[in-house]
């Protein structure tokens, strides 16, 4: 039986990667709403930020805030290189084939990133320090209170980005009627290429935060895409509070699952909470439709 401080420490362990999903989630949501379809690529643009990040610490010997800036940079150029060269050439604008598409580009970014980096296991420092802080008995590592604040902080700057720029009440405009908003003169389709931009920055953070507690690969983002996708689903696809729920709530659930049950059920628990709510509330916690 877990004790108290036992169920603090899953608790954090639980937000902690309850914070990824919801960046990878709100990824999601940013392209949906602007486009109206599911980018694949975003699974690997969470890889491809952790990648960066080893090759500007290693590679470029670069301090750890200029490294993490210049990895989430690198993601949101590799994204809008998705959107410019991958969907915007595309002749048909059906929702499927562009669907297909980021699936297809999903498989060629993982074989570069391959290339480039190999299939060994890589390894990245936390962002500071590893020594634990005590919180009710239970002992917190420094990179879970930074995945926590960041997090926090990436949130808040979306809300004001949505609410208070240019270009988010654009982008807000496209996504309540796109018609309408090239009619009155907004340029639609650099509106979604910054869509994928805003996706691929909140996708590269993701990576940069979790690659420091677990091991860092070309194909590591996968997983952890595919839950911050049930995450969406789960909170309302489309909907970024539900997105923000969705992720914490996965993440609570997957850490007392491995507590109280078996932690072999640990990965299994996302996709079945995924199919519960595809068959009792198809819209999601907080979804609108």
């Amino acid at each position: 039986m877990c004790s108290f401080t036992d169920l603090i420490q899953f608790i954090f362990a639980g937000l902690t990667n309850g914070a990824i999903y919801a960046l990878v989630a709100l990824g999601f949501g940013v392209v949906h709403n602007t486009m109206g379809i599911v980018n694949f690529t975003q699974v690997d643009f969470v890889s491809l930020g952790g990648m960066l990040l080893y090759s500007a610490l290693f590679a470029a010997g670069l301090p750890m805030v200029p490294a993490l800036t210049l990895a989430v940079l690198g993601v949101t150029l590799a994204a809008l290189a998705v959107e410019w060269f991958g969907l915007r050439p595309s002749r048909s604008q059906n929702v499927l084939v562009l669907i297909f598409l980021t699936i297809g580009f999903s498989i060629i970014l993982r074989g570069i990133m391959k290339l480039i980096w190999g299939k060994n296991r890589l390894a990245v420092p936390p962002l500071a320090g590893e020594d634990p802080v005590r919180f009710l008995g239970a002992a917190i590592l420094p990179q879970t209170l930074w995945i926590l604040a960041l997090t926090a902080v990436a949130i808040c700057a979306l809300v004001l980005f949505f609410r208070h720029t240019p270009m988010g009440l654009a982008m807000r405009a496209v996504h309540t009627n796109p018609v309408a908003a090239a009619i009155v003169g907004l340029r639609v389709p650099r509106i979604k290429a910054m869509s994928f931009a805003l996706a691929g920055a909140l996708g590269g953070l993701a990576g940069c935060l979790v690659t420091p507690i677990t091991t860092l690969s070309y194909d590591v983002g996968v997983l952890l895409g595919l839950k911050g996708f049930a995450a969406a689903i789960l909170g309302g696809f489309g909907s970024f509070p539900g997105a923000i729920l969705g992720g914490l709530a996965l993440g609570l659930m997957e850490s007392l699952s491995a507590a109280y049950l078996s932690s072999a059920y640990k990965d299994v628990i996302a996709f079945v909470v995924l199919l519960l709510v595809l068959f009792i509330r198809p819209r999601g916690l907080l979804g609108n439709t």
